[in-house]
């Protein structure tokens, strides 16, 4: 364990305020395909599959396409991993407040975690008429049996996906519960993000500019490094849980 990720777990251990901001760097290690890198989810779709107006102007279309990406982003057993299960036993402990995350796959939640979903979660749907929600199952089931595109089970509307679009703007609600959590926190942890998709990429900015700690979790060097407090480069799988373990036992 090096210094630095010593000197990390201190400073979270003894803060009042801790918040977590995940990227796609944080669920790699669970079998989630990379969205942006080479070789990622963009290099093999088409982008423009899956834009808003796809989805308005041809639902039934849009959906053969997702259900296509559904398959290949969770099939197998996708389960969280230790970096998942690290910061869900920092929130139990009482040492993190919550995860923003930048992710759609739902794992946070599973882990145990209290999240601001900034993407929305790929395991909804929504419906566009009456805003309810429904597991991705129910639209599978109905997709499956022949239904496209699937329909919302109490008013008949359109279901769409339950997560932010091309072309669509973030939750308002949710990036302003960000944005607060950011200029609240004593240490602000971002971890597998390349932070460099906004407005999100902006988060570790505000901290900063609350006072916060910033630290940095990720192999590759971000545009905030120079300016964080910690720029841990390392595998946030083996990261994360050895920040737990220097918290809980110091």
């Amino acid at each position: 364990m090096t210094d630095e990720i010593s000197a990390l777990a201190e400073a979270v251990r003894g803060a009042d305020s801790v918040v977590a901001f995940t990227g796609a760097g944080v669920s790699t290690a669970s079998g989630i395909p990379d969205f942006r890198s080479e070789g990622g989810i963009w290099d093999r779709y088409d982008p423009s599959e899956f834009h808003y107006n796809k989805f308005r102007a041809d639902p039934a279309a849009f959906w053969e396409k997702r259900i296509e990406l559904y398959e290949e982003l969770f099939s197998g057993d996708i389960a969280p991993n230790p970096a998942h299960d690290a910061l869900a036993a920092l929130e139990s402990a009482g040492h993190l407040e919550t995860v923003i995350t930048q992710n759609v796959d739902g794992l946070h939640e599973t882990a145990g975690s209290s999240t601001v979903e900034l993407h929305g979660n790929g395991q909804r749907v929504a419906c566009e008429s009456c805003d309810g929600k429904e597991p991705l199952e129910l639209a599978e089931g109905q997709i499956a049996d022949g239904q496209l595109p699937p329909e919302c089970p109490s008013c008949g509307g359109v279901l769409k996906p339950d997560t932010v679009l091309f072309g669509e703007q973030l939750p308002r609600v949710a990036l302003q519960r960000a944005k607060q959590y950011a200029q609240n926190a004593d240490v602000f942890l971002a971890v597998g993000s390349s932070l460099t998709v906004e407005p999100a990429a902006s988060l570790p900015q505000i901290a900063e500019r609350g006072g916060a700690t910033l630290a940095i979790v990720n192999l590759e060097e971000t545009p905030v490094s120079e300016t964080a407090a910690f720029d841990i480069r390392g595998d946030v799988t083996a990261v994360l849980p050895e920040i737990q373990a220097v918290v809980e036992t110091s």
